[in-house]
């Protein structure tokens, strides 16, 4: 008993062990592998000419005092060294398991970092937070923004950080972030684009308040959805019909996303998160794509009798889908099992109804002794479509159609024998009824 009791001990300590170890992989903050984009300062220090792109790595750990990975490990000698940072990020935004692949992957998250210059905004939400000034030498430092997407579209991160002029050491004063990178969203549904930003609380830009601004863009065209002045506790006048956000859970979890009550299909394109502090913004965009699946329908129906030789149109009317992308084609299964198609017939041009939905139709030209149709089968009309198959299916029915089977011949016979029978029965009630006249008449 008391060796069973000593194992049992052992296996608790060495599980123990192990969530220790597991829990503690997983918090390592990842090396970002980014490109450090500025401006190439032109001849005599003039205009800019042009970009540079350097290589660089950004160390992140969530605590200053903290290790990173591989913070130990000699830096590759393709990076200059000038172009090492180490990140502290409290918030935990940057460790996110999206951005920090599995060693030796090929897929890496795609980071960028530009140097960054703090100014206040002349947008009117934003203009309170930098009603009342402070000392400027807080902004007298080196800033750079970082946006960062990370693996398999589940990650948009844009980051602000600072750090002492000429110093290695930044800390992360302002994060925005989204889980819905790409989002798909059936017309007509409620739907939520993610978004929530943290704030360095220990930074002087903390206290003055915050704004947030969602935009809409789509092919070089932009309007405003919403705006917030988190200082003066007000939205904007010119917010979107239906948009709105979730105040509680804004000052309480930091989570200022978009809430569009109805999905249209206007709201399909690009979507832009910002957040304000005092002299900075983070941003960070998301598509949204409105989708309907097709309604699908076929006339005449049901399809009147075909004889060969004889031609026989017929319509699929597709409707209701959104977006434009269409695959429209026919199909026929027949008698006896087999199936093939029949091509697209002849397409119409779209057609756009009042709620922003496309329709289209096709016309089939049927003749059966041409397109070897037998004696009939089923016709059916199929759209493919990104946000799922419609299909609608009438029966073909062929008649006088070659030899005929045995199924026909039987059913010939049958006539034949009742015909037979009827006029056997007919001439059966004349020649009796013309015994009956002759009898009466000689009895007269």
């Amino acid at each position: 008993m008391s060796d069973f009791s000593t194992i049992y001990k052992l296996s608790v300590v060495a599980a123990v062990f192990c969530f220790v170890q597991v829990s503690s992989s997983s918090s390592v903050c990842p090396v970002l592998e980014c490109w450090f984009v500025q401006d190439r300062v032109g001849r005599g220090g003039g205009l800019a000419g042009g970009t540079t792109q350097e290589t660089s790595l950004l160390y992140v750990r969530r605590d200053a005092f903290g290790p990173s990975a591989e913070s130990q490990q000699q830096h590759p000698s393709d990076v200059n060294p000038d172009r090492v940072y180490y990140v502290t990020d409290p918030d935990g935004t940057l460790c996110h398991p999206s951005l920090n692949p599995r060693r030796g992957s090929i897929h890496k998250p795609l980071c960028e970092v530009n140097p960054f210059l703090p100014q206040p905004s002349s947008l009117r939400w934003v203009a309170s937070l930098t009603d009342s000034t402070f000392s400027p030498v807080y902004l007298q430092a080196d800033w750079f923004s970082t946006a960062i997407h990370g693996l398999n579209q589940r990650l948009v991160v844009s980051s602000i950080t600072r750090a002492p002029t000429a110093a290695k050491q930044h800390d992360v004063i302002l994060t925005v972030s989204s889980q819905t990178v790409s989002l798909k969203s059936r017309l007509g549904e409620p739907l939520v684009l993610d978004c929530g930003f943290w704030v360095d609380p220990s930074s002087p830009l903390s206290r003055s308040g915050f704004a947030v601004e969602w935009r809409y863009q789509f092919r070089g065209d932009g309007r405003l959805v919403l705006a917030y002045d988190g200082k003066t506790d007000r939205v904007a006048d010119e917010q979107e019909e239906g948009a709105t956000l979730d105040f509680e859970n804004l000052f309480k979890n930091r989570n200022v996303s978009l809430i569009l009550q109805e999905a249209k299909v206007q709201h399909s394109g690009t979507y832009i998160c910002s957040v304000y502090l005092p002299y900075v913004m983070a941003q960070v965009a998301m598509q949204l794509e409105v989708i309907k699946s097709p309604s699908v329908s076929i006339h005449p129906s049901p399809l009147p009798l075909a004889v060969p030789g004889q031609k026989l149109t017929v319509q699929c009317d597709v409707s209701g889908f959104v977006p434009l992308s269409l695959e429209l084609s026919w199909e026929f299964k027949g008698a006896d099992g087999t199936s093939r198609v029949l091509g697209s017939g002849r397409l119409t041009g779209h057609r756009q109804a009042w709620d922003g939905t496309y329709s289209q139709s096709s016309h089939l030209e049927l003749d059966p002794s041409q397109l070897d149709l037998g004696r009939g089968g089923q016709l059916s009309c199929v759209a493919v479509h990104p946000a799922g198959t419609g299909r609608a299916a009438v029966t073909l029915n062929v008649i006088g159609f070659g030899v005929p089977s045995i199924e026909d011949s039987m059913a010939l016979v049958g006539v034949a024998l009742v015909l037979y029978g009827l006029i056997k029965f007919v001439s059966w009630t004349f020649s009796s009824s013309d015994e009956a006249e002759k009898q009466e008449k000689k009895e007269k």
